[in-house]
């Protein structure tokens, strides 16, 4: 099993909720409001008056052959909208109740 944890603009909700929806993956964890800033490049997300962007975050639960289908769809969307930003990580689960 994988954690997936999804950055994103706000504009995504919708599709990223889409895109969980088309995997079957139903539990997760939402951050509605979160603050940052690419590590590469994108206007940082600080919810201010110079930088009024916000961000969301997802944590996910994901079987390990639900990943790749999961990241491709996830690029995809980013592909669409570049200046919004959206991240990826994938990190191993090594137990859970």
């Amino acid at each position: 099993m994988k954690a997936v944890f999804i950055s994103f603009d706000q504009a995504h909700f919708e599709s990223i909720m889409g895109i969980l929806d088309h995997n079957n993956l139903r539990g997760f964890t939402y951050w509605e409001s979160v603050q940052g800033r690419g590590s590469v490049s994108g206007e940082p997300h600080y919810g201010s008056h110079a930088w009024p962007g916000m961000n969301s975050a997802i944590l996910t639960m994901a079987e390990d052959n639900q990943v790749e289908n999961l990241l491709s769809l996830l690029h995809d969307l980013d592909n669409q909208t570049p200046a919004l930003g959206l991240r990826a990580f994938v990190m191993n689960v090594e137990k859970s109740i």
